[in-house]
């Protein structure tokens, strides 16, 4: 088995497309494609569905990108305790999140202490967000769900908060707080099924007995915004995440916990590979700074 094919194949397979592969690692893109096309000829499956300048894995491809991560991270991992390196001069790191609030202050002071560094940031629900780190699809995330999967290592950030609004001509926005109860067949706009925000405020309700009129799904933070000022309900998001809108007037549930807490999580696996550990350190400093 050819591990340089291999590695061309996992290179394009982590980067999404042959041009984002060549130029992240510094590779010509005629060569990274050879390489996958002899890959393919030689074992006669397909690995890639072409797309324009894009790709996409197949079925076969998606299998053996599985096996690739777990291959080359074990040889990061090896070079790592071979050398005893501590400065990182180059590397990708995969990283997922719920929210970029918290993640981007990571990422930044990663690459200030890191300049070689390179990174990609996929945003999405915290189901989501778990399925890619077990899927071997992102090395590192934040994420606003606990979870006690023992191929999990997790690490808490810090506590945010869910906090309510209006736009600012509700009769609401007079007030400052309000109780679970007032919330009886009002209208709420959430995000989707599979965040934590939906799952945390469902359970408040539930436990209060409270049921609201309709819930209305929307995918990203933005749409609830738009869709709240648009009067479709009252709205329901962190507290971190709300930020300065005069279009709206935050609200602070008086009798129901609405505190989350935001961790940090990986792969066992891969808590000792170079970069890992060090978004994990930067994690771990900020989170003492918040002590």
């Amino acid at each position: 088995m050819n591990l340089t094919q291999l590695r061309a194949f996992h290179l394009v397979a982590q980067a999404g497309g042959f041009s984002l592969a060549a130029r992240t690692e510094g590779l010509s893109q005629p060569t990274l494609s050879a390489q996958v096309r002899a890959l393919e000829a030689g074992y006669g499956v397909g690995l890639f569905d072409r797309q324009g300048r894009g790709v996409r894995m197949t079925p076969a491809g998606q299998s053996l990108y599985a096996v690739t991560t777990r291959l080359f991270a074990a040889e990061e991992e090896a070079l790592a305790l071979l050398t005893g390196a501590r400065a990182l001069t180059r590397g990708h790191l995969r990283v997922s999140a719920d929210s970029a609030y918290h993640v981007m202050p990571i990422l930044a002071e990663l690459k200030q202490r890191h300049a070689g560094l390179t990174f990609t940031l996929k945003i999405d629900n915290s189901a989501a967000v778990l399925e890619q780190v077990t899927a071997h699809g992102a090395d590192v995330a934040v994420m606003a769900k606990m979870t006690s999967d023992p191929r999990i290592y997790s690490m808490k950030l810090r506590e945010d908060r869910l906090v309510l609004f209006v736009p600012r001509e509700h009769p609401w926005a007079e007030r400052r707080r309000l109780r679970i109860a007032d919330l009886a067949g009002r209208d709420i706009v959430i995000r989707e099924r599979g965040s934590i925000t939906r799952e945390v405020f469902e359970t408040r309700l539930a436990e209060a007995g409270v049921v609201p009129g309709s819930l209305i799904d929307v995918e990203t933070r933005e749409a609830v915004r738009e869709a709240v000022a648009a009067g479709f309900g009252v709205g329901v998001v962190f507290d971190s995440e709300f930020g300065a809108d005069a279009r709206f007037h935050p609200l602070d549930v008086s009798d129901a916990d609405l505190t989350v807490g935001e961790y940090v999580v990986c792969l066992q696996e891969r808590r000792r590979l170079a970069l890992v550990r060090a978004f994990l350190d930067i994690a771990r400093e900020a989170s003492q700074r918040r002590q």
